[in-house]
C-alpha cells in the first residue's frame, strides 16, 4: 500500500474537503483526486460516495480512515526510533508550555537542555494546558505540562508545583494585610481573565458557581504581566497563582491567598504510557525532574 495515498485520503477526511487538504499537503486538488482513486483500486473497493462537490464515507472508508490513522501513527513511531539512532547528536524535542509556565519555572531546564546537549534543536510551543493535554494525547506532542488531574490511565506524569491561587489587588485595598481571603468576598469585583480554552478558566467558573454567584470579567489575556498591568490599571482584580503572584514582591498590590483548597494550580509534566518516547524527550524529563525537584513548591 502507498503510504502517501493513505495520508492523502485520511488528509481529506479530516478537513472534509479536497481542496483544503491540497492546501495543507501543498498539492494540487488533481493530485489528492488521483491518489484518492489509486488507493480506492489497491483496495478494490469504494471508499467515498462522492455527490458533487460533496462526499460522504463508505463503510470500508470508515475501516480504512480508522484503521488508516493508526497506520501512520506506527510509521511515525518507526521514524523516530530510527532517527534515535544517532542518539542525541542531532534531532528535535517540541515541548508544550502554558504561558505562564514558561518565565516561572522553565527557563533554568531550557538553558541546561541546550548546554548539554546544543545539537538537539528545542522548540517551546506555547498554549493553554488543555490543548497541550489535547496534543500529548493525539501525539501532536511528546511532552508538555499540564494542569491536573489528568487521566492517569492515559498519561505518566510528573507533578512539579502545587500553587494556591492568590488574589491580586491594587495596593491599599480593603484585603490589606488579610491572611487569606474567600472567594465569596470578591466574587463581586471586576476580574483580569484568563483565555476560555484555559484549564484554570474552568476550575476558577466552576468555584463561583459553587458559592452562587457569576463572574464579572473585565478583560483576558494569557500572559501574566499584562494581567498585572490591566490591575495596575485598576480595571479590576486578578487571581494568580502564588509563584506568578510572588513576583510582585516590591511593588503596589496587595496578595491574598484565597482560603479555598480547591482552587490550586496544580502542575505535572505529561506524557502519554503507550507511546515511544524518544531519547531526547527522555533527556529533558531528567532535566526537568534534576531543576525542578528541588524547587521549593514541589509536590
Amino acid at each position: 500500500m502507498d503510504i502517501r495515498a493513505l495520508r492523502y485520503f485520511i488528509e481529506v477526511i479530516r478537513r472534509e474537503s479536497f481542496t483544503r487538504a491540497a492546501e495543507a499537503l501543498f498539492v494540487t486538488q488533481p493530485t489528492i483526486s488521483k491518489m484518492v482513486r489509486q488507493l480506492e483500486e489497491e483496495l478494490g473497493t469504494p471508499l467515498l460516495i462522492r455527490e458533487g462537490k460533496r462526499f460522504r464515507l463508505t463503510d470500508a472508508g470508515r475501516v480504512t480512515y480508522q484503521r488508516g490513522q493508526e497506520v501512520l501513527t506506527a510509521m511515525q513511531h518507526l521514524r523516530t526510533e530510527l532517527a534515535d539512532l544517532e542518539a542525541l547528536e542531532t534531532g528535535e524535542l517540541v515541548v508544550g508550555l502554558p504561558p505562564m509556565v514558561g518565565g516561572a519555572f522553565f527557563a533554568p531546564v531550557v538553558s541546561a537542555f541546550r548546554e548539554r546537549y546544543p545539537r538537539i534543536e528545542l522548540s517551546i510551543v506555547e498554549g493553554g494546558a488543555r490543548a497541550i493535554e489535547n496534543s500529548v494525547r493525539t501525539g501532536e506532542l511528546e511532552v508538555g505540562v499540564a494542569v491536573l488531574p489528568v487521566d492517569h490511565q492515559v498519561f505518566s506524569l510528573f507533578p512539579f508545583v502545587s500553587d494556591p491561587l492568590c488574589l491580586v489587588a491594587p495596593s491599599g485595598s480593603r484585603w490589606q494585610g488579610r491572611q487569606s481571603v474567600r472567594l465569596s468576598e470578591v466574587a463581586d469585583e471586576p476580574v483580569v481573565f484568563y483565555p476560555e480554552d484555559f484549564t484554570l478558566t474552568t476550575r476558577i467558573l466552576d468555584a463561583y458557581k459553587a458559592i452562587g454567584r457569576q463572574i464579572h470579567i473585565a478583560g483576558r489575556s494569557a500572559h501574566w504581566d499584562f494581567i498585572v498591568a490591566m490591575v495596575a490599571a485598576r480595571l479590576g482584580i486578578a487571581l494568580l497563582p502564588r509563584t506568578i503572584a510572588g513576583r510582585l514582591q516590591g511593588q503596589p498590590f496587595d496578595v491574598v491567598p484565597l482560603a479555598e483548597k480547591s482552587l490550586y494550580w496544580n502542575l505535572a509534566l505529561i506524557w502519554r504510557q503507550d507511546s515511544y518516547l524518544s531519547h531526547a524527550a527522555r533527556a529533558w524529563l531528567e532535566l526537568a525532574r534534576n531543576v525542578l525537584g528541588n524547587t521549593p513548591n514541589t509536590v
